[in-house]
């Protein structure tokens, strides 16, 4: 494994390193992996860090196209798929679907159901299809938070909860959500620090994802509500490798992490479904060659 000094990445790198070594084998219902249970990684994004690994590329443009659509409380993998984006193709397919128990295969293909966008934005609206416009219905968690974090009159807020996790609605979801709770936290009433629990962590292809996925999600609220962005903190309840991830995994620690890009967002806009990828620019992505994971549905 090599290290560059104190470069926050060293952190994740450990992380791959101890459950290669330490983790239990287990077999689960997509495959054997090794599995630490209760991790934690951290990172700044002060000075417009962010926290894009180096030691693989991570197809970052993916990862926000993903996070604007979950944004705008969209279920269709259709809307992905037209924006070249399919890292849900696999959990939409009519056989993925068909294996439910629950409702869910009663889903159109490439329907997925109440998933992340769903609760972000319509928490617990009854849910019909992805085509179905829920403006008004359910609990809008996110532009809650918006509002508060907007609101300099108020106290730092310890409820700026966004949750994924439905009982409810489980069943009716092509794929439960592995990243299930996230919270917001002003400080000093300027910085804004995200931590996220994740119930599931795939090591190798997901949570490196997850990272810049909340670190994209952390900055573009700062920016919205004039804020600092601070630090993102991921906590990962099951973290585990596949065993077919392993080999890549221990080509990807043989590499030296570089240094981590920026972030500009260049406008700001009055509704946060404004964004898009034309306002975002990732500066100076440094990183070493794509290392291929095959991903389990």
């Amino acid at each position: 494994m090599r290290l560059h000094l104190h470069h926050p990445e060293n952190n994740y790198l450990k992380l791959v390193y101890r459950i290669l070594e330490q983790g239990v084998v287990e077999t689960g219902r997509n495959g054997k992996t090794r599995t630490l249970i209760g991790e934690t990684l951290r990172f700044s994004l002060l000075n417009n860090t962010l926290p894009l690994l180096t030691t693989k590329r991570v197809a970052w443009k993916t990862c926000l196209t993903e996070l604007l659509w979950f944004i705008r409380g969209d279920t269709s993998n259709r809307n992905l798929q037209r924006q070249g984006v399919h890292i849900w193709d696999k959990n939409s397919t009519r056989e993925f679907l068909d294996s439910h128990d629950g409702p869910a295969h009663m889903l159109q293909e490439n329907d997925l159901g109440p998933i992340y966008g769903h609760q972000w934005r319509f928490f617990n609206a009854p849910y019909q299809s992805s085509h179905t416009d829920y403006r008004g219905q359910g609990v809008d968690q996110l532009q809650g938070i918006i509002d508060n974090l907007k609101d300099k009159d108020k106290h730092p807020s310890r409820r700026l909860i966004l949750s994924a996790w439905n009982p409810v609605q489980l069943s009716h979801m092509a794929l439960p959500p592995c990243h299930v709770l996230s919270q917001f936290h002003v400080t000093e009433q300027k910085y804004l620090s995200c931590t996220l629990y994740q119930r599931s962590g795939d090591i190798g292809l997901g949570v490196p994802f997850n990272i810049a996925s909340y670190s994209f999600l952390t900055h573009l609220l700062a920016h919205h509500c004039n804020l600092i962005p601070k630090e993102f903190i991921h906590f990962i309840g099951n973290a585990h490798i596949y065993d077919d991830h392993e080999e890549p995994l221990r080509k990807q620690l043989k590499n030296t992490p570089k240094k981590f890009p920026l972030i500009s967002i260049i406008n700001q806009h009055e509704a946060i479904d404004d964004y898009t990828l034309k306002d975002i620019q990732v500066i100076d992505y440094d990183h070493h060659p794509t290392i291929k994971m095959e991903m389990r549905p």
